[in-house]
């Protein structure tokens, strides 16, 4: 089996239309929305069981693992913005202009205040 290599800076858009092309059909939309919902949740555990290890001491902390982690999360994501016909795009501004009213410019990074 041969794999295509993206070797491109991916959209979005883009990502969420192979991503829709590797999930498995679903009987009813509740079931994949279930299906959707408690995978994420499964994937976003594995990057904070992996986050807690390294943190921890208890292991090392591998980024090339814990991108293909998060890799599996931003796929959970793109495929239940598909399910429920959202704009990827959309999502994100929505999601910027609320950070931004919340804290305003205050936050430049990683917990820094200007």
């Amino acid at each position: 089996m041969q794999l295509d290599i993206v070797l491109y800076a991916m959209e979005f858009s883009d990502y969420i239309s192979e991503a829709v092309k590797t999930a498995k059909p679903w009987d009813s939309k509740e079931f994949g929305l279930a299906y959707l919902g408690l995978g994420l949740a499964g994937e976003s555990g594995e990057v904070v069981d992996m986050l807690k290890k390294g943190f921890s001491g208890a292991k090392e902390l591998n980024i090339e693992e814990l991108k293909k982690e998060l890799g599996d999360v931003m796929w959970y994501i793109a495929n239940l913005c598909h399910a429920l016909d959202l704009d990827m795009d959309e999502v994100l501004e929505m999601n910027i202009a609320k950070l931004r009213k919340r804290h305003g410019t205050a936050w430049s990074g990683y917990g820094k205040r200007d």
